[in-house]
């Protein structure tokens, strides 16, 4: 994959030798009557006559004496708009080539300038493409924060890529193999389920996946922190991979269709957060699960009406092939209560209701444990990767009723599509097993601040922060 992936923009303070460093002052506008102070008074009119006014993600170039330049202004705009990283993803396009580094405000914290920077610096997998988008030629000096900062974004960019990878190079094989060249170099046990074993342990993973030539599999591997004990906690984590979704019989319109190489965002999002707390050497036991699949429509695919047994042996009748996430997920959740985990979350782009509800920006955040889903959501706010809670709301359970199964996997209601679903999923998690549920959307529909558009890694920061909360740890890496 030959993506620009961002982490590559950050120099180590004590590598840059004698090579000049420009400096980047990061201001709020009720800072602006300070401008003569952090630059030389002839530069601080250049800015007010040029219009800069500190507005969120505004960049002005300063020149020096000799005409070049070696001084440059971001505005962070006010509290609000400013507490997040992405406002610093606006430094690598917009400043010269060359080493920077940023002065900011004391309540910014240095990791989240060199991630910002990082997730700035991304570019989109070429795939041969001409003229494709360079590496920016800026570059950002940092001390012991930038260590941490690569590491997220290496991650974050990893799903970004997989996500932005074209369908046809992106089918249940190749993602199982993206996993396992993530995983095993740190350490990982990992296992590829597929054929006979998977139609066994998998039912309704291979029922998605009998319409396409491209057989599905599943994905489970095992890793343990090196200061981890055989009593560690233990987390479970599980993705949604379907790597290309037409709606199978129930045929989604052309521009329904036109994003869903995206459809398997939850298992790259998973599998980035795996490889973080690998990075990270986190004290605890880590599965994780990935449901590798393409929802095709063929002679051999699934029909509404189907009605096909899960792992759990609650049998579920197919009200609508386009709602087959969840039958992926189901039973991937089975199979990691199983092992009692002390934590278990999955992820995927589920349902079209979340984004009506939330929009593409705000994942939804489902929860059976009270203080677990609202430490979740603390833990997004505060890092600037918004979770929003919706209810797992008891009296919606009997619109998933069937009259020749135990479950049909859409609602008899067209109202509370993220709901039913999430309420279709807790049918196979154990009620002493906390749960969280990410509907996320994985995707950015146009360029942002650090934010290109294409595959994003929407609700990764924040369930690895909401992970740390739960389980207590300290993570040295964390700023």
């Amino acid at each position: 994959m030959n993506s620009l992936q961002g982490q590559d923009s950050l120099v180590a303070a004590d590598h840059v030798g004698h090579e000049p460093v420009g400096v980047v002052h990061a201001i709020r506008p009720g800072m602006l009557g300070e401008l003569a102070a952090l630059v030389e008074e002839g530069a601080a009119r250049f800015a007010t006559q040029a219009g800069f006014v500190a507005r969120h993600g505004q960049i002005q170039l300063l020149p020096g004496a000799d005409g070049t330049v070696a001084t440059a202004l971001l505005g962070m705009g006010d509290e609000a708009e400013g507490a997040d990283p992405f406002v610093f993803g606006a430094l690598p396009d917009s400043l010269p080539a060359g080493l920077w580094r940023v002065s900011a405000p004391a309540e910014v914290a240095a990791g989240d300038i060199a991630l910002g920077f990082c997730l700035g610096a991304y570019r989109m997998p070429a795939f041969g493409r001409e003229n494709a988008p360079a590496a920016p030629a800026a570059r950002l000096v940092v001390g012991a924060e930038g260590h941490g900062a690569s590491q997220m974004a290496q991650c974050m960019n990893l799903a970004r890529s997989l996500i932005n990878t074209p369908p046809n190079l992106m089918g249940p094989d190749d993602l199982a193999a993206a996993a396992e060249a993530a995983l095993l170099p740190l350490g990982a046990h990992v296992s590829v389920l597929r054929g006979a074993r998977l139609a066994q342990d998998f039912p309704t993973v291979r029922h998605v996946g009998m319409g396409s030539e491209r057989a599905p599999c599943v994905v489970e591997a095992h890793w343990q922190g090196s200061t981890a004990t055989d009593d560690a906690p233990l987390l479970s984590l599980a993705g949604k991979g379907v790597c290309f979704d037409t709606g199978g019989y129930d045929l989604k319109p052309p521009a329904g269709m036109l994003r869903m190489k995206k459809d398997m965002g939850g298992a790259a999002i998973m599998l980035g957060l795996a490889r973080l707390i690998m990075l990270r050497d986190l004290p605890v036991r880590l599965e994780l699960w990935l449901g590798c699949v393409e929802n095709s429509v063929s002679g051999h695919a699934m029909r509404p009406s189907d009605v096909v047994r899960t792992r759990a042996g609650l049998t579920v009748e197919i009200g609508n092939t386009d709602a087959e996430g969840r039958l992926v997920l189901c039973d991937l959740l089975h199979a990691a209560c199983a092992r009692q985990p002390d934590l278990l979350v999955d992820a995927a782009t589920l349902t079209g209701a979340a984004r009506v509800a939330l929009g593409p920006d705000v994942p939804a955040l489902f929860s059976n444990n009270e203080e677990t889903g609202a430490a979740f959501v603390a833990a997004g706010m505060a890092c600037g990767d918004p979770l929003w809670r919706l209810p797992l709301w008891p009296g919606y359970r009997k619109w998933l009723r069937s009259p020749v199964a135990d479950l049909n996997n859409i609602s008899s209601k067209p109202m509370a599509g993220a709901i039913t679903a999430a309420l279709f999923l807790e049918n196979f998690v154990k009620t002493d097993v906390r749960w969280v549920h990410i509907d996320t959307y994985g995707w950015n529909d146009s360029a942002r601040l650090g934010k290109p558009e294409g595959g994003e890694s929407l609700g990764l920061r924040a369930t690895y922060e909401g992970i740390l909360k739960i389980f207590n740890i300290e993570d040295r890496m964390h700023h």
